[in-house]
C-alpha cells in the first residue's frame, strides 16, 4: 500500500469517527450531555466559497476545535475535535498552531493537492507537535516571518515563543510589568502581528500588581505599541483581538460589545459595528470580519457597559460568530451555537483550503496513522548515487 493512500484511507477512517470523538470521555451508563444546537444563514456555505476560506474556530469552555467548510455540493461541514481548553489559533493551508491547557500544539495537514478524506475533506490537520509549557494561560497566538510560533503568555504578562529547554523564552513584556512572575497583572491577551513580526498587543489595563485587571475592566483597556513599548490606545473595556488590515488596526472593545479601529491620533477606539456579546477572535479578509461571541459568565455583564448595550437594543448576547461586512457595518452571515457551549475564544480564516477536518487529542488514529517524509532520494541527489526504492507504509 502507498504513502498517499494509507494517508488518505487513514484519514477517511477519522472522518467517519468524527461524531465518536466529539463524544470522547462520557462516562458509560450515564445520560449523554446535553446537545449543542448549532445553526447558520443559508449563505455562509457560498461566502465561504466565494472568498476561497474556511474557518477555524476554538472553545475553551467546550475544550474543542471547530472547523467549518463547504463539501463539494455545498452543504456545510461542521467539524469538531477535543482539545482541553482550546484557545488562540491560527492557521494557513498547511499548518495549525493551536494553545491548550498546558502546551502549544502544531498539526500539519497529510493530504496532498487533489487529494480529498472521505471524498470531501481537502485538508486533514493531524498533530504533529505539542510543545509542553505548563500551565500559563496561553492566549492569543501568530506565526511569525519564517514560520516560527509567538504566543501571548496570560499568566506571566509577556509574549513568549517556544524554548528547546524550558517552559517558554520571553521576548518582551510591557514596560509597566516590573518583572516576569506568575501573576496576571494586566491581563494580556490579543496579538497583532505587521510584516510577519508582533506589533501591536491588548491589555486589559497597566495594572503591575496580581490580577489588578479585575478592578480595571470598565476603562483601563490599552493597545501597546510592541516596537516601541507606546500606548495608542487607551480607555477601553476589556479589549481583545488586534489585527492590522488594510492599513488600519481594528480592535474588539469586548466590554462595550463594539468592533473598531484605533484613531492613532487622539489614541481613541472608534467603533464601527456593534455584535450582542462578549467580543473575542477576529479574522479579517477581503473586506469581512468574522467576529467570536460569548454568552455572559454569570448571566450578566456586570460592571461593563455590553450589558446596558444589550438592553437598549433589547437583545440576548449570543455564542457564535458573526460576519461582518466592514464597509457597512452590516452582518451579512452568522453561525450560532446554543445550549451548554456559551464561551468561544478565538477564530481564523484557513484561505484557500474548502472543507477542513482534524485528528483529536484522543482520536485512535494518532496510533495509526502513520505518514513518510522521504529523505533518501534527497540524499541520493546531493551524492548522486542511485535513489533507493521508495518506502511504503501500513496502517495497523
Amino acid at each position: 500500500m502507498s504513502n498517499d493512500a494509507t494517508a488518505t484511507e487513514v484519514a477517511d477512517a477519522a472522518a467517519a469517527a468524527a461524531p465518536a470523538d466529539a463524544q470522547a470521555g462520557t462516562p458509560d451508563g450515564k445520560p449523554p450531555p446535553e446537545p449543542v444546537i448549532k445553526s447558520c444563514t443559508p449563505g455562509l456555505t457560498a461566502w465561504m466559497r466565494r472568498n476561497r476560506l474556511s474557518i477555524a474556530f476554538t472553545s475553551y469552555q467546550s475544550g474543542r476545535l471547530y472547523l467549518l467548510g463547504a463539501d463539494p455540493n455545498g452543504r456545510l461541514s461542521f467539524h469538531e475535535r477535543i482539545y482541553q481548553r482550546a484557545m488562540g489559533i491560527v492557521g494557513n493551508g498547511q499548518r495549525l498552531f493551536m494553545g491548550g491547557l498546558y502546551q502549544i500544539w502544531r498539526f500539519e495537514n497529510i493530504l496532498r493537492a487533489g487529494q480529498t478524506a472521505n471524498g470531501m475533506f481537502d485538508r486533514c490537520y493531524v498533530p504533529r507537535n505539542a510543545q509542553f509549557t505548563g500551565a500559563i494561560d496561553i492566549h492569543e497566538l501568530g506565526i511569525r516571518k519564517g514560520g516560527t510560533v509567538v504566543f501571548v503568555n496570560t499568566k506571566y504578562n509577556c509574549l513568549a515563543v517556544p524554548s528547546v529547554s524550558h517552559s517558554f523564552r520571553v521576548i518582551w513584556k510591557p514596560s509597566f510589568i516590573s518583572k516576569i512572575v506568575p501573576e496576571a497583572r494586566c491581563h494580556l491577551n490579543g496579538l497583532a502581528l505587521k510584516d510577519g513580526k508582533p506589533k501591536y498587543v491588548t491589555a486589559v489595563c497597566r495594572s503591575d500588581t496580581i490580577d489588578g485587571w479585575r478592578d480595571r475592566r470598565h476603562d483601563g483597556g490599552v493597545v501597546i505599541d510592541v516596537e516601541t513599548d507606546e500606548i495608542v490606545c487607551e480607555g477601553l473595556s476589556m479589549p481583545h483581538s488586534p489585527r492590522w488590515a488594510d492599513g488600519r488596526l481594528w480592535v474588539l472593545n469586548s466590554g462595550t460589545g463594539h468592533l473598531g479601529t484605533v484613531d492613532f491620533g487622539t489614541r481613541r477606539f472608534v467603533p464601527h459595528a456593534f455584535c450582542p456579546g462578549f467580543l473575542r477572535g477576529l479574522a479579517i479578509k477581503n473586506g469581512f470580519a468574522a467576529v467570536g461571541l460569548s454568552k455572559p459568565r454569570y448571566a450578566r455583564f456586570d460592571g461593563l457597559d455590553l450589558q446596558k448595550n444589550l438592553e437598549e437594543k433589547d437583545s440576548q448576547a449570543w455564542c457564535g460568530l458573526q460576519i461582518v461586512d466592514l464597509r457597512s457595518g452590516s452582518v451579512v452571515e452568522w453561525v450560532r451555537l446554543d445550549g451548554p457551549v456559551t464561551e468561544l475564544f478565538d477564530v481564523t480564516f484557513l484561505d484557500d483550503v474548502a472543507c477542513p477536518m482534524a485528528l483529536g487529542q484522543q482520536s485512535p488514529e494518532n496510533l495509526t496513522l502513520v505518514s513518510v517524509e522521504d529523505g533518501l532520494a534527497q540524499s541520493a541527489a546531493e551524492t548522486g548515487a542511485p535513489p533507493a526504492p521508495a518506502p511504503t507504509t501500513t496502517s495497523r
